[in-house]
This record gives structure tokens, sequence and C-alpha cells, in this order.
């Protein structure tokens, strides 16, 4: 999910889990491909479900698992901990490293037109989320959600320029 906070794109990179221990460190589910992008940012700022947002500088950050832990500047203990399970949490969309040519960020899909190599416009991206072997794109439109993988073999071609990702429909779709 990307966001719009004081002028500012920040896109999402994980969810406050649960706490982890009595110093206010907390367990994230993360949405990054490697935590390592972690070790490069200053700040994050997370995003409670009541609308409020607070900038946190990160003071740990240690994968663990599929996810990571974490802790901020700010959070001292478990009870502040507390406050922010639950949470999503953003970074700076800015400070994404460039992708090598034929890889894309999930924001940069989302909003684009999804045309079938036969010629129809389906619909728009509306989405993505992992699954164990792929990603799966998510196309709404003309009444109906389609779900895409993300393989070469469905995705023909992503075009960032002029918004348009084409696909050649798996049979039964």
């Amino acid at each position: 999910m990307v966001y719009e906070a004081s002028s500012q794109l920040w896109v999402e990179i994980g969810r406050v889990v649960k706490l982890q221990g009595l110093k206010g460190f907390v367990k994230c589910v993360s949405y990054l491909q490697s935590v390592e992008l972690l070790l490069s940012i200053e700040q994050v700022m997370i995003h409670q479900d009541d609308g409020t947002d607070q900038l946190y500088r990160l003071k740990f950050v240690k994968q663990a698992g599929k996810g990571f832990l974490a802790g901020f500047e700010g959070i001292e203990d478990r009870s502040s901990a507390e406050k922010i399970v639950g949470a999503k949490i953003f970074m700076d969309a800015g400070k994404l490293p460039k992708l090598p040519e034929g890889e894309y960020y999930w924001k940069d899909l989302i909003g684009m037109a999804v045309i079938d190599e036969a010629g129809p416009v389906l619909g728009r991206v509306s989405g993505v989320f992992p699954t164990g072997s792929n990603d799966v794109l998510i196309c709404e439109g003309m009444g109906r959600e389609i779900l895409l993988p993300l393989i070469a073999d469905v995705i023909r071609h992503v075009d960032l320029d002029n918004g348009t990702v084409i696909v050649q429909l798996p049979e039964g779709l």
C-alpha cells in the first residue's frame, strides 16, 4: 500500500504483530524481500488504525524468520510497545533502491491498466500479494476480480511509462 502523509509518499513494508521481550521491541511481519533494506533506513512511519501517524527512528532491527524484530526510539518498554501492535509500518518511498530491468515494486503496479494480448482492457491492478511460489496481481474490472500469477507465461509486458500491464490470460479465465 502506498500512503501520502505530509506531502511525502510512504510505502508499506510491514505490520507490527506482537510484543517481544520487556524493552519495547516488537515482532513484525515483513513485506520486503530482504530485511537488509531496513538496515539502511533511519526512520519509519507507524500508522495506527485510528488514522494517527508517528515517525520513529529505528534503533534496532534484526531478521526473525520471515519477519523482523524492531526497536524504536521513544518506545522503551512493553506498555509503550503494546500501543503499536497491529499498526502498519511505512518507509519513505524515495528511499527504495532502483530495481534491475524487469523487476517492479508492487506500489508501481497498483493502478495500472491490465490489457489482454487479444485486445480488451480487463481492468486495473488493485493490489498484489505474495504466495509461496510467486506473487499474484489482483485485477479489478468488468464487474469481477481476476487473480493473475506474476509469472512470464501470464505477465507478458509491463510498461511503467504508459501505465499498462499486458497479459495472456491462463485458460479458464
